[in-house]
């Protein structure tokens, strides 16, 4: 039985965004993506409350991650991730560092760095600029203003009640680290396209298969196929035209738009309907509309800001930009402001081979519209010039305008494109008070944004009766130095936990010289004589050895501990080590005799066992580390050591401020649509082709899943087991089947006869089930003629005289499904001529003049008729049918 539930991004939603799914398919529970939504959302949007803070009970990602932290991660046994982009895989990093979701991962390689650079981006900008902290509960001081202070939870403050405000809880704000980022997808498998992978464990039976999806680089469709409920396909975020570094779906390919083989005819088809009420236009007018205001923007000396995203929909932007500045000798600079663009940049470049369009075809420069002879040269150079050949790299806005002055006309593609946080919030407020400037928007945004406010703004500006006129606030996140009283306050803080810490290490070094004065005193008489020489070998400096000439050993050094003292643990008082100590001797009267002993000697004595001398090992040890120590040049370490001091600067005490600014909107802002998916004509046209047993719509709105579900009930052909479930309501198909375990002997095996169909294959047998008291597993045996007479004799009926008695004659199934183009190649190849007459009928005969022809048709239910006379052709037409079905003969 199959049992599917949406966590997020389900149908029929206000909110698609992010996409997270749990497949049951019998005991296997399979998460399907598992992204994060956007984590910083507007004071105005529904998810705040009046006071503009995120409550938890409202946040858009508290569903799903209620569902995983509340029990779900650890069960579930099987993780697949179709993009690379927060949407999809933004919330894993959190979900398998602090929830434990530990089972098996598995994308395509270009996902798995895409999701890594995308989660870092997110983590390192959010944590920049808001104290999320390092676990769920952890909360920080506050200032009267709403500021917070940046310190440990951990640390215990000695200050009087009332020195800093109440603290603020950082909960509803899933972020990770980014050394969690880093660790949790260096788990994750990778595998090609069109790479099975037969599973093993507690997913044992299961076959999983990637296809290309389009729309991101490694975006994926995955295929699973299951013994008990068939074959499942996932394809969400879907885009079947080709692209400038992509190719299109491989779901459906070709001129005449069919459907690929591998995944035609699926038993389960799980797709998405978010653009199915929308009609795009061409690309070529898209992409003539975003170069034409780019010039013209450039041209007039004024600047445009293209919000983007980190990893994956940027990279279709840059070839577009860089096969437009190297066709026009563009100068103008085109700024990238993301703190892995130059990581990002470099992955892509190493793995040209996932990309298509026109990257993985021609070399994207000057060579690509003139000197067509010298365009294959150096791959490396290749490369570079394909992708990020025009581009500069800066981390923030700062260094921007450290660069560039804020009235030089420049390209600024900033990251995250929600404008939510980060540099293209930053930017925003005074790039948006320049009359002349222009906010180019590519994506319509996740809902509860700015940068879905500002598309909703542009939408409706449409209409003339709107004004522009009209400012708009925006709160702006940053974190600064402390100063002042919150300065001391930090301080004085560090300050009591420092002198914490050091009277915890003072406590621990005492009670450790305790412990081991007690072991010396509670040490065994046999060992006495060998602790009492290494005792005074430590005090004489003999750890560590110095040959002299006549071969004895001599130490260099003495013992000290933590805090400098000699640690002796011996009652002998050596002269200049230690102060003078009372003998033990009898004192004079009225006196006290203090002396010093004489040079300690203390005799060596050979400790020997069953097999000879004992080896002192650990004499040898200490050689060894000497001679290593050293080996080490110690102004090569100093050297060392400074270098890391250098590249770890201590991070100066700080604080997180929010600051309410009024933007006045007196840019223009415009919008093209490159968000790269399928529009409603090319869903509703793709699904049908497809052809599914049974469909299950996800991630769209109200209107957009009415629109695909009244699309595919007018198609005849289609099926009715249609699907819309809401979040968290489970859909349930098929039934519950028992599986049992039974081996077969090695006469039924040697007798069976197999037929191969696509990985599997397929036998019929007819036998008696027998049990062993050597083993638990039933045993299949064949059925003899005579054992079977004999156990079960038939009735005595009456017949007449002559007649045979009536027997069932074994029946034979077919398996596979015929293409009549497939069985015109091979008939051509046996040389018999087969031509196509009308709808599926294919005309057979064995020359041009020959008049025995055979008909072979199929109908709509998908059975085969073969019919002509009694030839050569005849026969050969059938054997080749057989030939492209397995046959089961019983």
């Amino acid at each position: 039985m199959l049992t599917f539930t949406p966590l997020s991004g389900a149908a029929k939603s206000s909110r698609t965004s992010p996409l997270a799914y749990l497949l049951q398919v019998d005991d296997i529970k399979i998460l399907l993506d598992c992204g994060s939504p956007d984590w910083c959302p507007e004071p105005s949007s529904p998810t705040q409350d009046g006071n503009g803070v995120t409550t938890e009970s409202t946040f858009p990602g508290n569903n799903i991650a209620t569902n995983l932290e509340s029990g779900i991660a650890p069960s579930i046994d099987l993780v697949l991730l179709s993009h690379g982009d927060l949407a999809h895989s933004g919330l894993y990093p959190y979900a398998y560092s602090r929830w434990d979701l530990k089972a098996p991962a598995y994308s395509t390689l270009p996902v798995q760095a895409m999701a890594r650079i995308a989660a870092t981006e997110e983590a390192e900008g959010i944590r920049d600029e808001d104290d999320v902290g390092n676990s769920e509960e952890q909360a920080t001081p506050e200032t009267g203003d709403g500021e917070s202070l940046q310190g440990s939870p951990d640390e215990e403050s000695h200050l009087e009640e009332g020195s800093y405000p109440k603290t603020r809880s950082s909960k509803g704000k899933y972020v990770a680290t980014p050394q969690e980022v880093h660790d949790s997808f260096d788990g994750v498998g990778t595998l090609r396209y069109s790479q099975p992978a037969h599973l093993s464990g507690r997913c044992q039976g299961l076959t999983i298969t990637p296809f290309n999806s389009g729309h991101t680089l490694g975006g994926t469709i995955w295929k699973i196929r299951s013994p008990s409920v068939g074959t499942i396909v996932y394809a969400v975020n879907l885009n079947h035209m080709r692209e400038r570094h992509l190719d299109g779906t491989l779901l459906i390919s070709g001129a005449g738009g069919t459907v690929s083989e591998s995944l035609a005819r699926p038993d389960l088809l799980i797709t998405d309907a978010e653009r199915a009420n929308v009609i795009g236009s061409r690309r070529k007018d898209r992409d003539a509309a975003l170069i034409d205001t780019i010039t013209t923007t450039l041209s007039s000396r004024s600047s445009l800001l293209l919000p983007c995203d980190a990893s994956t929909r940027v990279l279709e932007l840059l070839v577009l930009l860089d096969q437009h500045w190297s066709f026009a000798r563009l100068k103008f600079p085109i700024c990238l402001l993301s703190r892995t663009g130059r990581e990002m940049l470099t992955f892509v470049r190493s793995m040209m081979e996932w990309l298509g369009g026109t990257v993985s075809k021609e070399d994207v420069g000057e060579e690509a519209s003139g000197k067509r002879s010298n365009k294959r040269r150096r791959e490396d150079d290749a490369d570079e010039e394909a992708i990020g050949a025009h581009l500069e790299f800066f981390p923030n806005p700062q260094v921007l305008l450290q660069t560039y002055s804020s009235k030089d006309p420049k390209l600024i593609l900033a990251v995250p494109a929600s404008f939510s946080h980060g540099p293209s919030r930053l930017l925003f407020a005074d790039f948006a008070a320049v009359p002349d400037n222009v906010i180019l928007l590519t994506a319509r945004g996740e809902e509860g944004t700015f940068g879905r406010m500002l598309f909703e703004r542009w939408n409706n500006s449409q209409r003339a009766e709107d004004k522009w006129d009209k400012g708009n606030s925006a709160v702006l996140n940053s974190k600064v130095p402390l100063t002042g009283v919150e300065l001391e306050i930090f301080l004085q803080r560090q300050r009591l936990a420092r002198e914490k810490a050091a009277l915890a290490q003072a406590t621990l070094v005492r009670n450790q010289q305790l412990l081991e004065a007690d072991e010396g005193a509670d040490s065994s008489d046999s060992d006495s004589d060998a602790e009492d020489e290494e005792d005074v070998e430590r005090a004489l400096g003999l750890d560590t050895e110095i040959t002299r000439a006549d071969g004895a050993d001599w130490g260099r050094g003495i013992d000290t501990d933590d805090n400098g003292r000699q640690m002796l643990s011996f009652d002998i008082y050596l002269k200049g080590n230690v102060s003078r100590a009372t003998s033990f001797f009898k004192k004079s009267a009225g006196k006290e005799n203090q002396r010093f002993r004489m040079f300690p000697y203390v005799e060596k004595k050979r400790r020997v066992d069953e097999y000879g001398e004992v080896i002192d090992v650990a004499m040898w040890v200490r050689r060894g580390k000497i001679m290593e120590e050293e080996a080490e040049d110690e102004e090569a370490k100093e050297r060392k050591r400074q270098e890391e001091e250098a590249k770890v600067p201590e991070e100066v005490p700080s604080k997180y401020v929010s600051t309410v600014v009024e933007v006045q909107l007196a840019c223009r802002l415009l919008f093209v649509d490159l968000e790269g998916l399928n529009d409603g004509r090319a869903t509703k046209t793709i699904i049908p082709k497809v052809a599914p047993r049974k469909l299950i719509i996800v991630h769209g709105g109200p209107a957009a899943t009415e629109s695909l579900l009244e699309s595919c009930a007018n198609i005849r052909t289609m099926t009715k087991d249609i699907y819309a479930p809401a979040e968290g309501e489970s859909v349930q198909i098929g039934h519950n089947t028992n599986s049992y375990s039974i081996s077969l002997s090695d006469e039924m095996l040697a007798s069976v006869r197999m037929s191969r169909f696509e990985d599997n294959e397929v036998g019929f047998v007819t036998g008696r089930i027998t049990t062993s008291a050597s083993s638990n597993v039933p045993v299949l045996e064949p059925i003899h003629q005579a054992s079977l007479s004999i156990s079960r004799p038939s009735p005595a009926l009456p017949r007449e005289i002559g007649a045979r008695p009536t027997q069932r004659l074994p029946h034979s199934t077919m398996i596979g499904e015929l293409k009549l183009t497939a069985l015109k190649a091979r008939l051509a190849a046996v040389g018999v001529q087969a031509e196509l007459i009308g709808e599926g009928v294919l005309v057979c005969r064995a020359g041009a003049g020959d008049v025995e022809t055979v008909a072979v048709r199929k109908s709509a239910r998908g059975q085969v008729e073969l019919e002509g006379t009694d030839c050569d052709v005849y026969y050969k037409v059938r054997k080749e049918i057989y030939g492209l079905h397995a046959l089961v003969s019983a």
